[in-house]
């Protein structure tokens, strides 16, 4: 079970949202049966999507998870 501010990532891509499988996003709220409101923002603070996501499309992150950046230009916010 995840918690609110917690970071998560991915496990499947959602092209409709431009997000693709490990983009980080943070849990913003917890809903009943598994379910999870979660953020998703760009370097500027800008948010990119605002899904609610069931516990099997989101993982915790951990010392196996390296951050990096890709550039997100030319997918509709």
């Amino acid at each position: 079970m995840h918690e609110i501010l917690e970071p998560v990532a991915l496990t499947r891509d959602i092209p409709v949202a431009g997000l693709r499988c490990g983009d980080i996003g943070a849990v913003v709220e917890v809903h009943e049966a598994d379910a999870y409101e979660v953020e998703f923002v760009v370097a500027s603070g800008r948010t990119q999507a605002l899904l609610t996501l069931s516990g099997s499309d989101v993982r915790s992150l951990g010392d196996q998870d390296l951050l990096s950046a890709r550039s997100v230009s030319g997918i509709a916010a």
